[in-house]
């Protein structure tokens, strides 16, 4: 009866640890050349071919029939106290739910127990699901080797899996070493596994445009009328900027943080100090408003950075 249901089709479970894919998209966005973010729907286009490929089927009979994302999730009260954190959850939340991806978050509180919590509820619901609905191939996107049994069970069922894995290090703004590793345990264990962070860089480097398709286009913000906004924002008074607020301009972009102009010297930020704006949105010269604040260490420092 299944297979009079399938109709050859390849039927794919998608299963995303919402960390792993954090750190991720982050690392694009901040550290690579690309300066972009994962696209999900070019993520998922790619997991399509990619799989047909794998099992020598055709493209258009490779389909997405379920897409799970898992992770960890502060209170309302703790996101609130956490920079502009509450409203970049929502944003993807939108971009999440408009590509038919099903949300699972986790109570936590600070960090604790956050990964132990999240790699047992993504495994419960991805064995479930691919008993009962028949998955053909299952794909993680996740590193950690915890995934290891999860793996061993859904053989089990005959379901083959692949796993997306990346592996990068980068020197971070204070000259910390940063790495994400995948186990390899969990490589070895798998059907199919394809190891994204050379894949793309050689696909850039060749102007593979399925490569390119995985990242966010950043053609698509139109920069028309921006002289027009600038002389708009100057005029603003006190009152229509906000309370508190100063108006400035930036003058310095750098891998995750910049500058905005300001006296007696320019005042640092960090894309988590940013108010209702994608750090990937801003350029050099964008009229903001933000807030003054001291840290622990007594620098002053810019906050609540906004782009008008």
């Amino acid at each position: 009866m299944n297979n009079n249901i399938s109709r050859g089709l390849t039927r794919i479970g998608i299963f995303y640890d919402g960390n792993y894919f954090y750190h991720v998209s982050n690392y694009y966005a901040y550290q690579h050349e690309s300066k972009s973010r994962i696209s999900i729907s070019g993520l998922h286009d790619f997991i399509r071919r990619e799989v047909a490929r794998e099992e020598g089927s055709d493209y258009r009979r490779s389909r997405i029939v379920d897409a799970h994302y898992f992770r960890g999730r502060l209170s309302a009260r703790e996101a609130n106290q956490n920079g502009n954190k509450l409203y970049y959850d929502r944003v993807f939340d939108d971009i999440l739910m408009s590509e038919g991806v099903t949300t699972h978050y986790l109570p936590v509180r600070g960090h604790r127990n956050k990964s132990d919590k999240v790699d047992m509820s993504l495994a419960l619901e991805a064995f479930e699901l691919a008993f009962y609905k028949n998955f053909d191939v299952v794909v993680l996107i996740a590193g950690d080797s915890d995934y290891v049994p999860l793996v061993r069970k859904l053989n089990t069922l005959g379901t083959r899996v692949m796993l997306l894995s990346w592996d990068f290090e980068y020197y971070d703004d204070y000259g910390e070493l940063r790495a994400t590793r995948s186990s390899r345990d969990l490589g070895e264990a798998v059907t199919y596994l394809s190891e994204m962070h050379d894949s793309i860089d050689q696909g850039l480097a060749e102007n593979n445009p399925e490569i390119a398709n995985l990242f966010v286009s950043r053609d698509a913000f139109s920069k028309s009328g921006e002289e027009e906004e600038s002389t708009f924002v100057a005029e603003l008074s006190e009152e229509e900027i906000g309370e508190g607020f100063e108006f400035s301009e930036i003058v310095t972009l750098n891998q995750g943080y910049g500058f905005v102009k300001a006296t007696p010297s320019n005042l640092f930020f960090h894309y988590s100090n940013l108010a209702e704006t994608d750090f990937l949105d801003l350029d050099v010269g964008n009229p903001v408003k933000f807030k003054r604040g001291i840290t622990e260490e007594g620098k002053e420092v810019a906050y609540e950075v906004t782009k008008l």
